[in-house]
């Protein structure tokens, strides 16, 4: 079986989870709105641009987890779906899923965004599995920190190396779908590179290196 990796931030979603679950809590009042906000946009844009720092990124998106219990988070999560998330979801994207599936093939999203933002909206697309940032979880509550290895640019290459070791496959016949020159490390190291809906810096480099480009949207 061959392996289909997805990208899921403005690749299979047609906007950014991560972002749009910042944009959520100020609309909740659950954050203060200035300072929340200010903050979220310049990470948006520090990520858009290729100089984020994911661990200074990750200690502020992962504070709100820590302010609640997992049940009522999982309640935010659900209204969070039915508000942002759904409509954000692309057509193309699911059927290019099932697609792969149809096939035979072993469907993953890769994500830098956190696991908890990212668990029910990877079991909406119904893939085979999730590699993501992991949130540190201690005696049933957020703790803000990491676990692990940051699923972000080199890092996607880290964990997905961990998820093969512990799977039968490899990335002979492999395929990932993305948006982003953030991911060109992986892009890079797969069978079949598909730029999907690119910023402008990976459509250059697709041009350049004949990658397919598409449009999910």
């Amino acid at each position: 079986m061959a392996l289909a990796l997805f990208d899921l931030d403005n690749t299979l979603l047609a906007d950014d989870s991560d972002f749009l679950w910042g944009c959520f809590l100020v609309e909740k009042g659950l954050v203060d709105k200035t300072t929340y906000d200010e903050a979220n946009q310049r990470f948006y844009a520090e990520y858009k641009q290729g100089t984020l720092d994911i661990l200074e990124f990750l200690a502020f998106s992962l504070k709100p987890l820590t302010q609640f219990s997992i049940p009522e988070l999982d309640q935010l999560h659900k209204e969070f779906m039915l508000k942002h998330i759904q409509p954000a979801m692309t057509q193309k994207g699911l059927a290019q899923i099932q697609y792969h599936q149809n096939r035979g093939d072993t469907t993953v999203i890769i994500t830098a965004t956190n696991r908890f933002v990212t668990g029910p909206i990877a079991r909406a697309f119904e893939v085979d599995d999730l590699i993501a940032t992991d949130p540190e979880i201690i005696d049933g509550r957020y703790t803000g920190r990491v676990a692990g290895t940051p699923c972000f640019q080199g890092g996607k290459i880290t964990r997905l190396n961990q998820w093969l070791k512990n799977t039968s496959f490899d990335l002979e016949d492999s395929t990932f779908y993305s948006d982003s020159h953030n991911d060109l490390p992986l892009l890079e190291k797969v069978s079949t590179p598909i730029a999907v809906d690119p910023d402008d810096e990976l459509k250059t480099i697709a041009t350049r290196k004949n990658w397919e480009i598409r449009s999910f949207r």
